[in-house]
């Protein structure tokens, strides 16, 4: 094979192969990458909430990413429930 080419098309038929290839692994590592942390930001967030880690993952499913994050805006969270039945155990007790 002769790589001494000039013309334009000649180099792009040459290189296309294999150019393809490393811009779809560099897009799925892209993905990937950005699929994980997504995971973990999800899972921290539903975490501090008081809520299973777990539930997180399912902000990757594509309809449960619609509604998760209105159970966490809308929904009681467990952490303030808690918070709650702390503070009224404690007004009784100083009462």
């Amino acid at each position: 094979m002769d790589y001494s080419c000039t013309n334009f098309e000649e180099i792009c038929r040459i290189l296309t192969p294999g150019f393809t290839l490393v811009i779809i692994f560099f897009a799925l590592l892209a993905s990937l990458a950005v699929l994980i942390i997504k995971a973990v930001v999800s899972c921290k967030i539903f975490s501090k909430a008081g809520y299973h880690w777990a539930l997180g993952l399912l902000m990757l499913v594509p309809i449960a990413c619609i509604i998760m994050p209105f159970i966490l805006a809308f929904g009681k969270w467990p952490i303030l429930a808690e918070l709650d039945r702390l503070r009224r155990q404690q007004n009784k007790s100083s009462a």
